[in-house]
């Protein structure tokens, strides 16, 4: 009984743990996150945030299809000139950056202005990359607003001045799935931070111009 007890109480203080790092995220990005095109402070770069185009049952995923929504719109508003895209190119069978930038020429931006990060393996990778790769100390991030929280806070914790437009967010089962997800992905954010966690890859620089 007792041992229950204490898994009991371990239990309540992890969740508390949970949702008071997620409340700390979300209020550090409060005043750095935009939903209208017309209100995003322009910057050189946007910084799109990798995601699968395709879910497992062979459906659009609408995270990304939403996504490349928002990046168009802000390169016709002229809000960016140019788009990093950071995402996941582990193997030769998946890779994000392409994906998303065959789609983006599809939509009207110019190859030439469109560059891609392979090693985006997490948030915090294309963050930091975006800085000390492509040295950009200035960005607006492009995501759902959940993950673009995430992101902000990380910028500010290795001195980029970011910003982030909110794509269209996903609603219904798999939307609620993802939004729980996160709680775990901030607390592992928080980690990272708290240890100076780098990225998996670095390498040379890429200028961008």
């Amino acid at each position: 009984m007792k041992k229950l007890k204490i898994v009991f109480l371990l239990a309540i203080f992890m969740l508390l743990g949970l949702m008071l790092t997620n409340l700390m995220i979300s209020s550090q990005a409060e005043d750095f996150i935009y939903d209208t095109v017309d209100n995003v402070p322009k910057n050189k770069v946007g910084l799109l945030l990798g995601t699968s185009k395709f879910l497992t049952n062979g459906n659009i995923n609408l995270y990304y299809k939403y996504r490349i929504d928002a990046t168009v719109e802000l390169y016709k508003a002229q809000k960016i000139d140019f788009v990093l895209i950071s995402g996941d190119n582990g193997s030769k069978s998946y890779d994000e950056p392409t994906t998303f930038k065959d789609d983006l020429i599809a939509q009207g931006i110019p190859e030439a202005r469109i560059f891609l990060d392979y090693a985006g393996f997490r948030t915090l990778d294309s963050v930091v990359r975006a800085k000390k790769i492509f040295g950009q100390n200035s960005i607006t991030i492009i995501s759902q607003q959940f993950h673009n929280e995430r992101a902000i806070y990380l910028a500010k914790h290795h001195d980029i001045k970011a910003v982030a437009y909110n794509a269209k967010n996903v609603s219904g089962r798999y939307g609620l799935r993802v939004q729980l997800r996160e709680y775990l992905a901030r607390a592992k954010a928080s980690i990272d931070i708290l240890f100076n966690v780098e990225p998996k890859f670095l390498g040379d620089k890429i200028d961008i111009k």
